[in-house]
């Protein structure tokens, strides 16, 4: 039987990290958080906690990978601390929703970030007679839509012909990626305009509803840092080079992200970063003009692109670990028998992504879905004291550093988010819950199969 292959090396893994979190959300977010906490100094402060939240998820599952590192990430995990149907319902939600709504939703952050140079990409090709738009309307398709499909079965192809070739390609758009972001930065720390920093604060939500509002935005920017988990299979060394690439990627994350903020805020006053839709562009415009913002742009397309790279190599090995285990198709436990690749479900996530850019209505369904997710990283996180207990004789060969304490923040963290989401957007998070659990009569009938 043909196996999957140890061909990722330590700057794989670490690229996979860091280019799966810094995706759009360090261009855009800066404007929500300040909107919730209302200066500079609260949203430096959102990024300080965000970060550490991520990090402390990052230390517990460098635990839970090196201890298991097999293809699947969190389905491993959970299917270990709690039984298969835990480790179906995480699986069940990557496939249908969570990972390709997350495909589809970089996919066309890079067809419209792409329209600032091409404009008629944003022109209607044509409409569909049937109430999937807006407002109930008929479904229009866009020129950019048919180039977003484009890419994500590019960037199939290319994790189809092997591991090798997909971290080679993450590897090398993550370090442009860095590259471009550190000029940015640069640019708007050595910028000698008038300082606009000391501008008053500007009306916001405030106190801990507007904190916590504004965490919420941070953690969508730094979501990602898991991703690398669910490709442990195929890492080299992956006892070190796993805990490694997850800490020291959400750490160097963590301070790019700082960095890039306080440019923001060295250039722009939190009046005018709260004004515009896009911070990043609008700093760059005010130091080095119209070519300044367009590099932006650039820059946006190439983490984009590094980071749904990144998506499709590490989220199509969940569903191949599920079919592996008897609970998903059976066709998708093919492994290529010289790429040594999960060939058929790299194609079928990131074929279902492309429906759902199609679609149009992807980002409603990823919203239905955060609700639920966060629950079962909650979960995963509390799987690290849970396997203490329950595996005491399994091969630990790095330990969490603040056990306990560190999974508990994380634990209470993410139940913190999870009963703001429900309070926030009660309709979104019971949908949600719907969405996941149609999985149910699947799960019963493979179960059956399976025994």
């Amino acid at each position: 039987m043909t196996e999957l292959k140890r061909d990722l090396g330590a700057w794989g893994a670490a690229s996979i990290v860091v280019g799966t979190i810094i995706g759009s959300g360090i261009f855009l977010v800066p404007k929500s958080m300040v909107q919730h906490v209302g200066s500079a100094e609260m949203v430096a402060l959102v990024w300080v906690a965000g970060g550490f939240l991520s990090l402390f998820g990052a230390l517990t599952y460098a635990e839970l990978a090196a201890a298991m590192p097999e293809a699947g990430g969190e389905y491993v995990y959970l299917r270990e601390a709690y039984g298969p149907f835990w480790g179906f319902i995480y699986g069940w939600t990557q496939m249908w929703v969570a990972k390709s709504g997350s495909i589809a939703t970089l996919a066309t952050g890079f067809f419209y970030y792409l329209a600032n140079f091409l404009p008629q990409l944003e022109q209607v090709w044509g409409t569909v007679p049937l109430p999937l738009g807006t407002g109930g309307g008929p479904l229009e398709l866009r020129s950019g839509q048919f180039l977003s499909v484009a890419l994500i079965l590019g960037l199939a192809l290319v994790n189809y012909f092997g591991v090798k070739v997909g971290g080679g390609v993450q590897v090398a758009v993550t370090a442009l990626k860095i590259v471009l972001i550190l000029f940015i930065i640069g640019a708007g720390v050595l910028w000698r305009g008038a300082a606009s920093g000391a501008a008053a604060p500007v009306a916001a939500t405030g106190g801990m509803a507007g904190f916590f509002a504004a965490l919420v935005a941070a953690l969508w920017a730094y979501d990602g840092w898991n991703n690398l988990s669910m490709v442990a299979s195929e890492v080299r060394a992956p006892q070190r080079n796993l805990p490694r690439a997850l800490i020291w990627g959400t750490a160097a994350v963590m301070l790019i992200y700082l960095s890039a903020n306080f440019a923001y805020f060295h250039v722009l006053s939190a009046g005018e970063v709260a004004a515009t839709e896009r911070v990043a562009s609008e700093m760059m415009r005010r130091v080095l003009g119209s070519w300044g913002a367009d590099a932006v742009s650039l820059a946006a397309m190439i983490s984009i692109f590094a980071a749904l790279n990144g998506t499709i190599l590490s989220g199509s090995r969940v569903p191949y670990a599920m079919a592996r285990d008897g609970y998903f198709f059976r066709s998708l436990k093919t492994v290529h028998p010289q790429h040594h690749t999960p060939s058929v479900s790299i194609l079928a996530l990131s074929v279902w992504g492309a429906v759902l850019t199609l679609s149009g209505r992807f980002e409603q369904l990823f919203t239905y879905v955060i609700f639920a997710s966060w629950i079962l990283y909650g979960m995963t996180a509390a799987s690290v004291i849970v396997l203490r207990r329950k595996r005491p004789d399994l091969v630990r060969p790095y330990r969490t550093l603040g056990y306990p304490a560190v999974p508990v923040l994380f634990v209470l963290a993410a139940l913190g988010l999870v009963l703001s989401t429900l309070f926030m957007s009660p309709r979104e998070s019971l949908l949600g819950l719907a969405i996941i659990f149609a999985g149910l009569p699947f799960y019963f009938y493979w179960q059956k199969r399976r025994s």
